[in-house]
C-alpha cells in the first residue's frame, strides 16, 4: 500500500493527484511508466534531492490519486500541469518509458518546462512493431473488458521479451498482485503511446533541451528511439548508460540527470 502522500493537487477536471516532495532547489518532476506509483522512483528521488526539489506523483488511477472517467490522454497532461503548478513551475521533467512519452507530450502541450529527460520511451520505429502495438491494444481491451486483469498483465509483460520461465517467476512473485491491481492503467499507457510512431512534428516544436537515454543492455528496439528523438528535437541529445536495461540502477542514472538538469 502506498504511504500517505505529502499533498494533493487538483487537476483541471477536479481529479485529486497525490504527490510527494523531497529536497531543495529547482523543481524536478518524475513521471512514472507502466505499473509505477509515486513510490517507484523513491531511490532516484532521494539521490536527486541533494540538488533539486523532487516531485513524484501518482498518475491517475494509481495509488492515492483519483481516476475520473472516461479516460483521456489530455487529462493526464492536465494532471502533470497541476503538479507543475504546485511546484511553482516551470519545472524540469524526467519520464520513464511511457511516462517519457507523457513528459514529451506535456512539454509540447504547454506545460511550463525548462528541460526534459526521458528513459527508453517505447516508440516503434518499424512498421511491423507498430502493427504489433495495434494488435496488443485490441487484445488488451478485450481482456480488461472481461475482467481478466492478471491475463492483461501477462500480455503486457510477455511483450517485453521475457522467456516463459521468467514470466512464470514474475507471475508468482510478491509484486504480481500489485501489478494486477493496476492492470486497468495499461489501457492508459497504450493511449498515451498512441499508434507508437515517433511524433516527429510534435517533437520539432519543443523549444527546450531534451535528453533521450537508453540502457546499453536493453534490446535494440528500446535503444533505437533515443537517437531518433534526439534528431527530431531542435536541441536534442542521446546518451547510452552502459550495462543498464529497462530496469536501471538509480545510482547509475542520477548523476546523468543531475548533470543535464543543472546545465
Amino acid at each position: 500500500m502506498d504511504a500517505t502522500p505529502t499533498a494533493t493537487a487538483r487537476s483541471a477536471d477536479g481529479t485529486p493527484i497525490a504527490y510527494d516532495r523531497l529536497g531543495a532547489g529547482p523543481p524536478l518532476v518524475l513521471v512514472g511508466g507502466a505499473f509505477s506509483t509515486r513510490e517507484t522512483h523513491t531511490a532516484l528521488a532521494r539521490l536527486l534531492a541533494a540538488d533539486f526539489t523532487v516531485f513524484t506523483y501518482d498518475r491517475r488511477g494509481r495509488g492515492a490519486s483519483g481516476d475520473t472517467l472516461p479516460y483521456e490522454v489530455a487529462r493526464e497532461v492536465e494532471d502533470l500541469a497541476a503538479v507543475a503548478a504546485e511546484a511553482g513551475g516551470p519545472v524540469r521533467l524526467y519520464g520513464l518509458s511511457s511516462g517519457g512519452v507523457l513528459a514529451l507530450r506535456a512539454a509540447a502541450g504547454g506545460v511550463p518546462v525548462t528541460a526534459v529527460a526521458v528513459y527508453e520511451p517505447p516508440f516503434a520505429l518499424e512498421a511491423e512493431r507498430r502493427a504489433g502495438n495495434a494488435r496488443y491494444g485490441t487484445e488488451l481491451a478485450a481482456l480488461l473488458a472481461a475482467g481478466r486483469r492478471s491475463d492483461a498483465v501477462e500480455l503486457f509483460v510477455s511483450r517485453l521479451g521475457m522467456s516463459p520461465e521468467q514470466l512464470d517467476r514474475v507471475r508468482h512473485s510478491p509484486m504480481w498482485p500489485g501489478m494486477a491491481a493496476l492492470a486497468h492503467t495499461l489501457a492508459y499507457e497504450h493511449a498515451v503511446l498512441g499508434d507508437a510512431s515517433l511524433p516527429v512534428d510534435r517533437l520539432a516544436t519543443l523549444d527546450v533541451p531534451v535528453l533521450a537515454i537508453a540502457g546499453g543492455a536493453s534490446p535494440d528496439w528500446l535503444r533505437a528511439p533515443a537517437a531518433a528523438i534526439a534528431e527530431a528535437v531542435p536541441d536534442g541529445r542521446a546518451l547510452t548508460l552502459p550495462g543498464q536495461d529497462h530496469v536501471f540502477s538509480a545510482q547509475a542514472l542520477a548523476p546523468v540527470l543531475s548533470g543535464f538538469f543543472a546545465a
